[in-house]
């Protein structure tokens, strides 16, 4: 009997991602090219992160190609725009579109295509083991290009979602990033600051994030932690602050939000969550709180490869 498979791609403004689960749900693989970006530079314009993308598939697909060799593809789930909402569009996921499309054409093989955003709750949900059985529950989706605090509820597309809170300004993982570039430290940093946080002996200077409801602004965290650089050049010492304002203001929404709707089951998702830091605090204070394993947690297409296989399989 062949084995049967389904394959997701995703080509996010930094990671070109390319996964494979079987019928059972299993994983087989999950194959990811992180896209290059330039000493000091803080992220990529459009055009070189589609030009890296189509650099980046061709071998990708060479190895998939060997991994599904023999067996029969299902379905294909695809990350066709960032997140839910009328007219969410980045052309950089327009390569993923054309890869799915190329390795359907001719196969009659169903092309399924979902958000980003979905695929890191689905990715989340699928890593982590959480249970919800239908229930509305909470996603936090926080990356170096979202930071957002979502009702959220399966549903045949991925995930109906109501965005309720999340920042104001800058996002999580922007912060993290520019704190860390003028820091000297390479983009993207959040594996850097969390390096340094983890060595921090020093009492961390506390502020509070302005919090109104479920929103946030973090701004000021990047200006506190350069200032506080500045002053004493302790590399450490500024990282744990900025880890530990993100995880403020992300508690606080969090508490609000079941203030509010009463929803007991957090997930966590986006390249953030997988901050030892930041998690473990979180998991002290937010009863229910799945996060993703590390490796799901940063951009990959596992999450839109269970969503096709879901889909498909309903």
């Amino acid at each position: 009997m062949k084995k049967e498979y389904f394959v997701g791609i995703d080509t996010s403004n930094y990671t070109t991602s390319v996964a494979v689960v079987d019928r059972d749900g299993e994983l087989v693989a999950n194959l990811k090219t992180p896209l290059t970006v330039n000493s000091g530079e803080r992220g990529l314009r459009q055009s070189d992160a589609v030009f890296q993308h189509i650099k980046n598939l061709p071998p990708l697909m060479d190895s998939l190609a060997e991994i599904v060799c023999g067996g029969e593809i299902l379905a294909i789930g695809v990350s066709e725009r960032p997140r839910n909402l009328d007219g969410s569009y980045m052309p950089c996921f327009l390569a993923g579109v054309a890869a799915a499309h190329s390795l359907a054409a001719g196969r009659n093989i169903p092309i399924f295509g979902f958000s980003h955003q979905c695929g890191h709750i689905a990715a989340a949900i699928y890593s982590s083991g959480a249970s919800l059985n239908g229930r509305s529950f909470a996603a936090i989706h926080a990356s170096g290009g979202t930071t957002e605090l979502l009702r959220a509820t399966e549903c045949d597309n991925g995930f109906l979602t109501e965005l309720v809170g999340g920042t104001l300004d800058l996002n999580a993982g922007q912060v993290i990033d520019r704190v860390g570039v003028a820091m000297g430290l390479s983009f993207p940093a959040g594996r850097h600051i969390e390096e340094l946080a983890l060595k921090n002996k020093k009492k961390i200077p506390k502020r509070k994030p302005p919090v109104r409801g479920m929103h946030f602004n973090l701004s000021g965290a990047e200006n506190i932690a350069l200032s506080l650089y500045r002053e004493g050049s302790d590399a450490s010492l500024t990282a744990a602050f900025v880890l530990d304002y993100i995880g403020s203001a992300i508690i606080a929404a969090c508490k609000e939000y079941v203030a509010v709707y009463k929803d007991s089951d957090f997930v966590f998702a986006g390249g953030v969550m997988c901050n030892s830091v930041i998690k473990e605090r979180i998991k002290r204070e937010i009863p229910s709180s799945y996060f993703a394993k590390p490796e799901m947690s940063s951009d990959n297409a596992v999450g839109v490869a269970v969503l096709a296989r879901k889909r498909l399989c309903k």
